[in-house]
């Protein structure tokens, strides 16, 4: 039998210089974008940094019950609409039969997410009946060259503001005509496109639109009554409170009025009962049109009951005269924009834009596509939370863990010894991944940290402990058997690895079945603890291992000193110790006859 080469193990060389060098690669780069981000410190969660505290009543809305179902599906549409704004860690939460608490952390868009988590986010296409300036601009002079007046030129016109745009092909493969439309505010709709700035005004026979009156469009052929036009006619946008109440609790299926601000200005409407209700938009999306000037705007898709809604209404106004050829896009009672067709639109989509910023285009789209609340909601308090009793139980926690760390540490160098240093330093390097990690997923994901999450990275000592206790004592168990250092971390570090891989697994397991069907606090201590168990895996593979392979090279490990944690007579190894080197000569053999 050939005796072995000399000066090599059983197991494949290793080359610990390039993954010690990538691991310090790794936490360079990463500790560099979290300096160039300017987040060096994690994100905290209510609990440790305080914010907005809102308690939401429940009331009936056109015939829906207060019940559970209605209330838990109130909390999923309220969670989702605050996580699309990236308001990680947030809480939404029933209290008894009627209130749902919402926490939202400090130091997100919370002002936002307050706005967003009550409103109904009811949209409906209404057609217009009339529509004029509201307030001062009302009251000013309107000559042919002023744009005191509404905004949307008379069929056929060319304002050089206005764009135009295709229809998309109809299932049939033909191609769609061309709709153009400018609009007082912001609508984009399939072919219809929009313009953010009012073009002048004139006479009927002009190219702008004529400012219609209560009398000669909703009172000839709206059937509106009496009523409802001296409503209209008293009606001043420019007052909150008539705004308030403009649109108030104003029925699909009737006349009603409504205000809408365009360009800082504002404008009042008289707006038949609705032709297209808003749940029946399938998606909406924020995107940013790069291929002309609309910027930000909202695409929706129609759902087929929806598309042919929209065609039947589109079609119906493209034969009205100026204001009546336009439609009113009403959100939450008040008119977003209000576009005129010269066609009927058959395509199923549809896009809003006209000087949208972008968390304007994100925040209407996420409205939409979560959909309205089945039930109406007033708020009935809002407080700011604040940190200090947070602070007291984190600082609690951090002194609990490190008296853990403490004694975890006094215990690996009593038992362990010099191989105690290898501990640590890999405790270290885990500590400041996940550091960083952590820092740098707050702007990127949202992530914040709160308490339970503290506790998770606590318990993610004692994983990573567990993985080193394993290996080391692979290790001793190969000098028991009369292995020297170096070949013994080679042959002991699959058995190891294996282990450490099984038990790592079941950790991330537990943690990822946690996330998934948990919600709130309980979520940020998976997370956590899913995150610190995948960073044991790469600790453990590229820096401990290739560490214990560089130290068995040194004589104060590799010969057995009594405070490295291997010595053999320690560890009551089995004499005579095996040798990987035998004396030189063609008929020498092994110095263990069991290496060969």
């Amino acid at each position: 039998m050939a005796a072995p080469k000399r000066g090599r193990s059983a197991s494949a060389p290793s080359k610990p210089g390039r993954s010690l060098a990538l691991i310090l690669i790794a936490i360079v780069a990463l500790t560099g974008g979290m300096f160039a981000s300017g987040h060096t410190t994690p994100r905290l969660g209510i609990d440790l940094a305080g914010g907005t505290s809102i308690t939401l009543k429940a009331k009936a809305d056109q015939g829906s019950a207060i019940n559970k179902a209605n209330m838990d599906t109130a909390v999923d549409i309220m969670n989702r609409r605050v996580n699309g704004l990236g308001v990680s860690e947030a809480e939404v939460q029933t209290q008894g039969t009627d209130n749902i608490i919402v926490n939202i952390p400090k130091g997100t868009n919370s002002k936002e997410a307050q706005e967003q988590v009550g409103t109904t986010a009811k949209l409906y296409f209404r057609p217009v009946l009339a529509s004029e300036p509201s307030g001062a601009a009302a009251k000013s002079p309107s000559p042919s060259a002023s744009t005191g007046g509404s905004s949307s030129p008379k069929p056929g016109a060319s304002p050089s503001a206005s764009a135009s745009s295709k229809q998309k092909a109809s299932s049939s493969g033909s191609g769609s005509p061309t709709a153009t439309a400018t609009s007082q505010g912001r609508a984009v709709t399939d072919g219809l496109k929009a313009d953010a700035t009012p073009s002048p005004s004139g006479s009927a026979s002009g190219s702008g639109k004529p400012s219609a009156t209560p009398s000669a469009s909703a009172g000839s052929g709206s059937g509106a009554d009496a009523k409802l036009q001296a409503r209209y006619a008293a009606l001043d946008c420019t007052k909150p409170t008539d705004r308030a109440e403009a649109g108030k609790n104003a029925k699909p299926g009737e006349t009603t009025v409504a205000c809408g601000e365009i360009d800082g200005a504002w404008y009042k409407y008289l707006l038949g009962p609705a032709a297209v209700d808003g749940t029946e938009v399938k998606k909406a999306q924020a995107v940013f049109d790069t291929q002309g000037a609309s910027g930000w705007q909202v695409q929706m898709t129609f759902t087929g009951k929806g598309a042919k809604k929209f065609a039947d209404i589109t079609g119906t106004l493209a034969k009205n005269q100026p204001p009546q050829n336009e439609f009113g896009i009403v959100l939450d009672g008040e008119v977003v924009s209000s576009p005129y067709v010269q066609t009927a639109i058959t395509g199923g989509q549809a896009e809003i834009s006209g000087s949208f910023k972008q968390d304007e285009a994100q925040s209407l789209a996420n409205m939409l596509s979560y959909g309205a609340l089945p039930l109406s909601f007033r708020e009935e308090s809002v407080t700011t939370v604040t940190a200090a009793l947070g602070g007291e139980q984190l600082h609690a926690g951090l002194l609990a863990g490190a008296i853990g760390l403490a004694l975890v540490v006094l215990y690996l160098v009593i038992y362990y010894r010099g191989l105690s240093l290898v501990a640590m330093a890999s405790l270290v390097v885990s500590a400041v991944l996940t550091y960083v990690i952590m820092s740098l997923l707050g702007p990127a994901i949202g992530f914040a940290l709160n308490l339970p999450a503290v506790c998770g990275a606590i318990v993610a000592i004692g994983i990573t402990a567990d993985s080193f206790i394993v290996y080391f004592e692979r290790i001793r168990d190969e000098i028991r058997e009369g292995r020297t250092l170096r070949p013994a971390v080679e042959r002991a570090w699959p058995r190891a690895r294996r282990t450490i891989l099984v038990s790592d697994f079941v950790s991330f397991l537990a943690a990822a079945v946690l996330f998934i069907v948990t919600v709130g606090k309980v979520q940020g201590f998976a997370f956590t603890l899913g995150l610190t168990t995948l960073l044991d895996v790469v600790v453990v593979f590229l820096f401990t291992k290739p560490l214990m392979t560089l130290l068995a090279r040194r004589a104060f490990f590799a010969d057995g000193h009594k405070w490295s944690g291997l010595d053999p007579k320690s560890l009551g190894a089995k004499p005579p110790l095996r040798r990987t080197r035998r004396p030189a000569g063609p008929l020498a053999g092994p110095a263990d006859p069991k290496e060969a």
